[in-house]
């Protein structure tokens, strides 16, 4: 909980610091496209590349995030599998324990018997 709280707060802070920068610098600058320019107030170059990057940035760590509960759910299955086949493993193992115990026992009862 307190990893949150921390995160929120720098977060917070990096997004006073760019408001602050950015409301200082109101002049018009010459932004170029691929297919002209255009002039725009430095602040809105600034929040929109901030807005931008935390775009690409959240994307990238959705898809990581969906990628490891993808993951966690494949190895929870395998580990569900592994569990089932070890019980079962182990129930197999106590009846061969159980039958061989009364085999060996019907066998000396029937060897104390013909003496």
């Amino acid at each position: 909980m307190v990893r949150k709280e921390w995160s929120f707060i720098i977060v917070l802070l990096f997004s006073i610091i760019v408001a602050v920068f950015a409301v200082i610098n109101v002049k018009a600058v010459e932004v170029d496209y691929l297919v002209g320019t255009a002039h725009w107030p430095l602040v809105l170059v600034i929040l929109g590349s901030a807005m931008l990057g935390a775009l690409v940035v959240g994307f990238a760590g959705s898809a990581r995030l969906y990628s490891m509960k993808k993951e966690i759910r494949s190895l929870r299955k395998r580990n569900e599998h592994l569990i089932n086949d070890q019980r079962s493993s182990d129930h197999k193992t106590k009846k061969d324990r159980v039958s061989k115990k009364n085999t060996s026992q019907t066998a000396n009862s029937s060897d104390n018997s013909i003496s």
